[in-house]
């Protein structure tokens, strides 16, 4: 998916985990086949997940990041009324692999990709349910600092306009612009609430249509909260759809910033993933498809 990409297989990972976590070495290694373009993932066992980055960077600034994440992943697990991935260790630089790695909680579902939940109102009034929980804990006078997405739309002016030039074989530029426009002015009053981030359908697990769980927590922090209304159309149905901001409570403000948030986001997985991770790319023109349909 990325220039110079780690490559990680189950035999590497069976050396790593026997030579730094001997006690977990009779444990099997399974790779976990996954739509995500950040980490590796493979189980240890029943009970355990290793995360490993994919992209070349620097040792200290990755044990950084992971050990930024593993915060992250205690703090959310004491707001969220679902499960999420709890932190376990951080491994080190190994035999055929230059970077630390993650080890987390396995948590248990099926990914919303594969689980059928687009139409589900129950699913997404849960997912609405989580989306509050996390609302309603103080910040403590945290705001988000960070160049990424969360703060201002305009701030993804630049970003956005390379990617639309990006995708003009793929979908429609000029109505995606005029889109666009429109969007990036929708006013913002809102403080910073706690937010994931990154509610992909790989990322919400399902059990007997419901939600069963939230992985992937390296983004979760203070930002927009309309951040976290993403599924709206990168997830969901029409009818789902209105069920999710019923159960949020959303005004047309709100609702538009969301609208923004899931543009920026697909616009730069449309033309970037189109080869080397068709999953995402579809996501993505799904997700542009649907805020075109409902602007």
């Amino acid at each position: 998916m990325h220039e110079g990409q780690l490559e990680v297989t189950v035999e590497l990972v069976e050396g790593l985990v026997k030579d730094q976590f001997p006690d977990w070495s009779a444990l099997a290694v399974r790779a976990v086949p996954s739509h995500g373009t950040v980490n590796a993932v493979f189980r240890i066992g029943d009970e355990l997940a290793a995360r490993f980055p994919i992209q070349p960077g620097d040792v200290a600034e990755v044990q950084r990041e992971l050990e930024d994440e593993a915060d992250a992943a205690r703090r959310l697990r004491a707001m969220s009324p679902y499960p999420t991935p709890a932190p376990v260790a951080i491994g080190t630089p190994g035999a055929g692999y230059p970077l630390p790695w993650a080890v987390q909680t396995w948590v248990d579902g099926t990914i919303a990709y594969d689980a059928d939940v687009a139409g589900s109102t129950a699913f997404a009034e849960d997912l609405a349910r989580f989306v509050l929980a996390l609302r309603a804990h103080p910040t403590d006078g945290r705001v988000f600092t960070s160049s990424g997405r969360g703060g201002l739309l305009t701030s993804q002016d630049e970003w956005v306009a390379d990617c639309l030039e990006r995708s003009r074989r793929m979908i429609d530029v000029d109505a995606l612009t005029r889109l666009w426009a429109d969007l990036r002015t929708t006013p913002r009053t809102e403080p910073d609430r706690w937010t994931h981030r990154d509610l992909m359908p790989g990322n919400l697990l399902a059990k007997d249509g419901r939600l069963a769980g939230v992985i992937d927590v390296g983004m979760f922090t203070v930002s927009d909260p309309a951040m976290d209304l993403q599924p709206a159309w990168n997830l969901f149905d029409p009818t789902a759809r209105e069920a999710f901001r019923t159960a949020l409570g959303s005004d047309d403000v709100d609702w538009r910033r969301g609208m923004g948030w899931a543009f920026a986001q697909a616009i730069g997985c449309l033309w970037y993933y189109v080869e080397t991770n068709p999953v995402m790319s579809r996501t993505a023109h799904h997700t542009l498809t649907a805020l075109l349909k409902a602007a």
